[in-house]
C-alpha cells in the first residue's frame, strides 16, 4: 500500500461567494489557500481560477497569472489545472489556461452529463452579486459537455504535447469504460490517477456500496496500473474518503467540493478540511505522500518544466 496522496480543490467553480465568506476567489486568497492547503499536508492542488471582482468562474489566463507564479514560489505542492473549469465554457475557454501553463497535471472528465447545481438555492438567503442566482438557477438545463472527440482533444493537448499527467474524474461507471477506451487506442499510459466523483446531481451517489462497485470495476479493467482517490460533494466528503483511505485509495478534500468542516460548521479555510482528513488517515495507519513521493506515485514531469 503506497503512502497516501491528499489532493485538495482550493475553490472551484460550484460554489458561490454568497454560501460562504471563507470560499476564496481573489488572486491573494487563492494562492494564501493553496499554500495553507499545503502546509497542512496536501501533496497535490487542483485550482480554477475566479473573477477577483464578483467571484465568477472564469477561464481568462490572466486571472490564472495572478496567483500560480505566487503558489509555486510558496509550496513544491503538484499544481493540477483544471480542464473542466465550468459547464457553461467552451472546451477552448478551458484549455487556454492549461495550454500556457504546462502544468504537471491536469483534471480530465470522462464524459458528459448533467450537472445540476439549482438544489443549493434553497440554501442561501441573499446573494451578493448578480450573476449567482441564474448561475445556479439555469443548471437545470445544463450539460457538461466531453465528448470522445473533446478528450482526444484534451489528451493530445496537455498530455501528449506538453506532457502534463491526469487525474481522470469519473462520475459513473460508463466514465470507467470511457477511459478504458482511450487506455486501449494507447492515448493513456499508466499509471492511471482515477478520482471516483461522487455527490453532483447527474453523477453517482455517495454511497460505500457504489464505491465498492467501482473499485471492483476498475480492478477488472486496470488490474494493477492505477491509482484511485474519492472526493464526494457536500456531507459525505469526509465518510468517503475515509472509507478511500481504509481500502488503499488516496483522497480529495477542499472548498470546491464542500464547505462546511463539520455539520452546521463552516470551514474557514482549506488547510482546515487537510487537517482534518489528514488526522483520521493517520490514525488509521496510512502515510501522508510528500509532493515529491506523489510525483514519483503517477510519474510526473517535474515542477522545473511547467511555464510558469
Amino acid at each position: 500500500m503506497s503512502n497516501i496522496i491528499i489532493s485538495c480543490a482550493i475553490t472551484g467553480s460550484i460554489h458561490v461567494p454568497s454560501q460562504s465568506p471563507f470560499l476564496p476567489y481573489t488572486a491573494e486568497a487563492i494562492a494564501a489557500s493553496a499554500i495553507g492547503a499545503a502546509q497542512a499536508g496536501a501533496a497535490i492542488l487542483h485550482l480554477h481560477a475566479r473573477h477577483p471582482e464578483t467571484g465568477r468562474p472564469s477561464a481568462d489566463p490572466a486571472h490564472w497569472a495572478g496567483f500560480l507564479p505566487i503558489v509555486k514560489a510558496g509550496t513544491d505542492a503538484v499544481v493540477n489545472m483544471t480542464t473542466g473549469g465550468s459547464a457553461v465554457m467552451t472546451l477552448d475557454q478551458r484549455l487556454a489556461a492549461p495550454k500556457a501553463n504546462a502544468p504537471e497535471m491536469c483534471s480530465l472528465n470522462m464524459g458528459s452529463m448533467n450537472f445540476a447545481l439549482y438544489p443549493m438555492l434553497a440554501r442561501i438567503k441573499e446573494f451578493k452579486h448578480d450573476w449567482e442566482k441564474p448561475f445556479l438557477e439555469n443548471s437545470d438545463d445544463v450539460v457538461f459537455k466531453n465528448t470522445p472527440r473533446d478528450i482526444a482533444h484534451v489528451l493530445s493537448e496537455m498530455g501528449q504535447q506538453r506532457g502534463a499527467r491526469f487525474e481522470f474524474e469519473c462520475y459513473d461507471i460508463s466514465h470507467l469504460t470511457m477511459l478504458k477506451h482511450f487506455v486501449d487506442r494507447g492515448l493513456i499510459q499508466s499509471p492511471l490517477f482515477i478520482q471516483f466523483v461522487f455527490g453532483v446531481l447527474g453523477g453517482m451517489p455517495p454511497e460505500p456500496e457504489i464505491l465498492t462497485l467501482m473499485k471492483r470495476q476498475a480492478d477488472r479493467l486496470f488490474g494493477d496500473s492505477y491509482q484511485f482517490s474519492v472526493l464526494a460533494a457536500g456531507r459525505a466528503q469526509i465518510p468517503m474518503a475515509t472509507m478511500a483511505a481504509a481500502m488503499g485509495g488516496h483522497v480529495r478534500v477542499g472548498l470546491e467540493d464542500n464547505l462546511y468542516l463539520t455539520k452546521g460548521v463552516l470551514a474557514e479555510s482549506n488547510a482546515a478540511q487537510v487537517s482534518l482528513i489528514r488526522e483520521i488517515v493517520e490514525r488509521l495507519g496510512r502515510t501522508i505522500a510528500t509532493p515529491d513521493e506523489a510525483r514519483a506515485i503517477l510519474h510526473l514531469k517535474g515542477r522545473d518544466k511547467v511555464a510558469f
